[in-house]
């Protein structure tokens, strides 16, 4: 994965209308097998933004604060997870919401695990999505917003027993085609569900 990383050729986004994040797409190892997983969380309804919606740890960069700073603060605010520079595996392209950022995917490693505890005002539950289940999962297509030619895309995982829409949906998508296939797919021109645009 980290080679697939570093051959990628990431796209950043400059628009300056859009508020800079970063999230992290952080590989632990599975509990129950001996493969890795990824981090999903489910946020609580009191949010004023995203409530109710799976997203993937992070949040707003700090004044000054680098995409993989804010990772590595978000992780460990977010879940007491504290991981190093050393663990950042490589990062995707900027994801473009329509409820106003433009988000960093991180991909990261965190080998001892014990300490997560999530906070419960930012997360009610904390899921542990097995590579090979992103790996198999098919991509929907569904109609599209009126006013937009891109499609609304989705991943039915059946760890979630849910379908994850983007932006989520398509930067673990994108996760899957750069580091799992070594293959330079593009997401940012997925549309979101009206549900995410707030």
């Amino acid at each position: 994965m980290e080679r697939n990383l570093s051959l990628f050729s990431r796209r950043a986004l400059e628009n300056d209308s859009l508020l800079p994040a970063a999230v992290a797409i952080v590989l632990v190892p599975c509990a129950a097998t001996s493969e890795a997983c990824v981090l999903l969380t489910l946020r609580p309804d009191t949010l004023k933004r995203h409530a109710g919606q799976y997203g993937l740890p992070g949040g707003r960069l700090d004044q000054g604060e680098t995409a993989s700073e804010a990772v590595i603060r978000e992780l460990h605010e977010e879940l007491r997870l504290k991981i190093s520079r050393s663990d950042l595996l490589g990062a995707l392209d900027d994801y473009p919401t329509r409820s106003g950022f433009r988000i960093t995917p991180i991909v990261a490693w965190a080998k001892d695990i014990r300490a997560i505890r999530p906070d419960p005002s930012e997360i009610v539950q904390l899921f542990s999505i097995p590579l090979s289940e992103i790996d198999a999962a098919a991509l929907s297509k569904h109609e599209s917003l009126a006013g937009s030619d891109a499609p609304i895309v989705s991943m039915v995982l059946s760890t979630l027993g849910d379908a994850l829409y983007a932006p989520t949906g398509a930067m673990l998508y994108q996760f899957r085609e750069v580091a799992l296939q070594g293959r330079s797919t593009r997401v940012a021109h997925f549309e979101q569900p009206k549900f995410a645009h707030r």
